[in-house]
């Protein structure tokens, strides 16, 4: 497989995380190739998707990382991991993990966050196999209408 950062948005890619977005829940919004734009722009955010079985095929999946200063340090965290149903069970999500743990790493993040439902029991089980704490915490949101 090949993991690779984002650079450039593509009429590709806009069309394969239009793809994947629904399978990360019906409330989810598809997004538009503006919003793509803004992930490498930003400067906070990497997009990293993945190419199965080399950098010559589809997309078939995809993770992003942020990485942020807060006063204590920098922080970073993981949203929006997603592998095509067609291509689970390859290493595909762990393969993109890695890449997002080593770019944290590199950008002096003293940990990784990330977030997960309950109800996906296998993505929580993957979770712990790559070293990732369940934290004794409360998760909040505040909807800005």
């Amino acid at each position: 497989m090949f993991i690779e950062k984002v650079t450039t948005v593509t009429d590709e890619l806009v069309s394969a995380v239009q793809k994947l977005v629904p399978f990360l829940g019906v409330h989810k919004p598809i997004p538009s190739r503006e919003d793509l734009t803004a992930l490498p722009a930003s400067g906070s955010s990497i997009l990293f998707i993945a190419r199965y079985p080399d950098e010559t095929s589809p997309i078939v999946g995809m993770l992003t990382l942020s990485v942020y200063r807060v006063p204590t340090g920098i922080r970073s965290i993981i949203e929006d991991v997603v592998v095509d149903d067609a291509y689970r069970k390859r290493g595909i999500a762990r393969a993109m993990m890695e890449h997002a743990i080593t770019a944290a790493r590199e950008a002096g993040a003293s940990g990784i966050s990330l977030t997960s439902n309950p109800l996906r029991v296998e993505a929580n089980k993957f979770y712990l196999t790559l070293g990732f704490q369940k934290r004794d915490t409360n998760a909040y949101f505040y909807k800005l209408e």
